[in-house]
Formats: structure tokens, C-alpha cells, sequence
């Protein structure tokens, strides 16, 4: 690794010197952690895994069959390495790989230092700022320690397939692989977070997640429609489709496109982000002294407020039920098969009310 940082962004941005991980981490990411590390037998298979895991011979591989950036090699992407860097105050600059795979993709990876690696199909879709919001985000993942667990999640998934064969040998592993994937989804917010610090231009990562979703015709495009694609899956259907939105969402590593942009776009127009633009954010010095409580209430006052502001179905009916709305069975039903829930109210208000008497 290349130690400390040679030279300051190529342009003008604000740094953000001892800059703590929790200053952009998602309340989500944090919370899905602690359940990840509290689901039965992981520590003992991370444990196990850590010991085991061919992580020498992966940077091998890399370092054999891939292109290493560097000053000869990929010089843009080298810049911008050290940028993210610099910006984010992280001490040594990771290695960074170019793979030819048609696929836009980019991971880090590494247990004993992270390892950052983009394809060519990345590197040849976005332009000079939107891939600065990428490195970013694989920078953020980095400053994190995402990278240890992103390393077990490649490794476990990989050894589901092979034991897929074996009778219940694949179930222990599935559910490790299943709250891996539910922390990462998560984590992936906190990185998109951290890329928008890096890159300080909103647009560039909007433009950069509109390419991911729809490929390199940006002018056919537009950013405003993208995001209300996101705001029609959220509120759109019914309980059915609610029920196949998290089937949909289980098996993938990220978070849907869209819903991410939107997400991120919350967070630039909220005061938490103009106060971190303002030089006013947690140190690493602290976090030695962070509470865990407070973690946990602000996970807890987070999932509150996404279920409260939800327009999901499914999200509204937990909030009701929270809320103390009645009826259980009768909004249920009709969320489902579509019929008039006031109707059914009524009528079921007014049963209950001549079975009381």
C-alpha cells in the first residue's frame, strides 16, 4: 500500500480531516450489523472463515490477471484514488484493480487490508465525476471495514453452490448468506454516502446510478422521472406486491437503483449532510467513547420514521397496527384483494360493538 497522500484532490473540496465512518454510515447499515453479528453460529463460521479464507491468493489473482492502477497504468483512476483518500483522511491508499468484465461493477475486499477492484465495463460507462462518486463509495466501504464482511459473504456464497447437494448442509449457510446480504444491501447506502463526500456533486452520483440502471444514454434520461420511479415502487400496489418486492430484493447484494437515488437525494437536502459540509462531524478520536445506546436509538428512531413517512402498503398497515387501528383481519383482506376497507370497517365496527352489548 502506498502510504500517506501525495498531492491534494485535483480540484477544490472540502476535506475532512479524522472524519469518523459513523459520520455517513446509514442507521440501517449499523442496526443490520448488530443483528448479522448476533444471528446464531456466525461468530463461530466468521472465526473459522477468517483463518481459512484464501484472501493471499485472491490478490494473486488480481495482481496476475488483472490491471493494477497506478501512475504507469490507469492514471485517472489513480488520481482519483488519492483524492478519496485525502478527502476522507484514510491513511493508506489501497490497492486498486482494473477486471475485464463487461459487467459496471465494483468491490471491496480484503481481511487484513481492503483491496478495491472496478470492471472495464464500469470504467468505460461513467465519466470523470460520476466515477469519482464510485471510488468514493469503495473508499467509504474501506474507512468502514465493510470489506471483511464483503469477503465472507463472496466466500459463503460460492460455498452455498457447492454444498447445495449435500441434504441440510446448505442451510446454516443460507441463513449467513441471507443477513450477510440484508447487512450489505444496507451498507451500500452508507457507501453511496460516502461517495457523494468525495465526488460533492449530487448530480454526477445521480447520473452514475441512472447509468448503472440504464446504460450509457444519458440523454435519454432524466433525473427527476428516474426518482419518481423509486416514489411509484414505493407506494405503488398492494400487500402482493409488497410481498414480491422483498422476494425480489433477497437474493441481491444492493439495493434496487432507484432506490438508492432516492435515498441519497434525501440525504444531500437533509441538515445532517449540510452540517458535515459546514466541518461539523464525529472524529475517530471518539469513537472510542460512542455509546451503543445511542446507536441503537437512532437505528430504532430511523426504522420509526421510515415506517411512519412509508408509503409501502405493507409499511402502512405496520404503522396503523402501531398506531392502534383495529380490525387486523379486515385491513388485511382488503389490502389484498382490493376491496373497500372503510365498508369493511364499518361493518365490522358495528358487529363488534352488538356482540359487546
Amino acid at each position: 500500500m502506498t502510504e500517506g497522500h501525495e498531492q491534494a484532490p485535483s480540484r477544490q473540496r472540502r476535506r475532512f480531516p479524522d472524519i469518523s465512518s459513523r459520520t455517513y454510515e446509514h442507521p440501517a447499515d449499523r442496526s443490520a450489523l448488530v443483528a448479522l453479528r448476533k444471528l446464531s453460529g456466525f461468530d463461530t463460521v466468521f472465526k473459522a472463515l477468517s483463518g481459512l479464507l484464501p484472501e493471499r491468493s485472491l490478490r494473486l489473482l488480481f495482481l496476475s490477471d488483472s490491471v493494477r492502477v497506478s501512475d504507469a497504468q490507469f492514471a485517472h483512476l489513480h488520481t482519483m484514488l488519492r483524492d478519496a483518500c485525502y478527502i476522507l483522511d484514510l491513511e493508506k491508499v489501497p490497492p486498486m484493480y482494473v477486471t475485464q468484465d463487461p459487467k459496471p461493477n465494483a468491490m471491496c475486499i480484503g481481511l487484513d487490508e481492503p483491496l478495491i477492484v472496478v470492471t472495464t465495463g464500469l470504467v468505460e460507462l461513467l465519466d470523470e465525476e460520476e466515477m469519482r462518486a464510485v471510488v468514493g463509495h469503495e473508499v467509504g466501504h474501506a474507512l468502514s471495514g465493510h470489506a471483511v464482511y464483503r469477503t465472507v459473504l463472496l466466500f459463503l456464497t460460492n460455498l452455498a453452490l457447492k454444498v447445495a447437494w449435500i441434504p441440510l448442509g446448505n442451510v446454516a449457510i443460507t441463513a449467513i448468506v441471507t443477513a450477510l446480504r440484508e447487512w450489505f444491501r444496507k451498507s451500500e447506502l452508507s457507501a453511496d454516502r460516502a461517495g457523494l463526500l468525495v465526488g460533492q456533486d449530487l448530480h454526477a452520483s445521480m447520473r452514475g446510478l441512472m447509468k448503472i440502471a440504464g446504460g450509457n444514454h444519458l440523454h435519454e434520461m432524466n433525473v427527476d422521472a428516474f426518482l419518481e420511479q423509486a416514489e411509484e415502487y414505493e407506494a405503488g400496489g398492494d400487500l402482493r406486491d409488497s410481498v414480491l418486492k422483498i422476494l425480489n430484493v433477497l437474493p441481491r447484494s444492493h439495493p434496487f437503483t432507484t432506490v438508492r437515488a432516492a435515498e441519497l437525494k434525501r440525504w444531500a437536502e437533509s441538515r445532517d449532510y449540510q452540517r458535515i459540509m459546514d466541518g461539523h462531524y464525529p472524529r475517530r478520536e471518539e469513537d472510542k467513547d460512542a455509546s451503543v445506546g445511542d446507536s441503537f436509538r437512532e437505528s430504532a428512531s430511523h426504522y420509526a420514521d421510515t415506517v411512519r413517512t412509508s408509503k409501502d402498503p405493507l409499511m402502512k398497515l405496520v404503522g396503523d397496527i402501531a398506531g392502534g387501528a383495529g380490525d387486523l383481519g379486515g385491513r388485511l383482506r382488503d389490502r389484498f384483494t382490493g376491496g373497500a376497507s372503510g365498508a369493511a370497517n364499518g361493518s365490522g365496527a358495528a358487529g363488534a360493538g352488538e356482540k359487546g352489548e
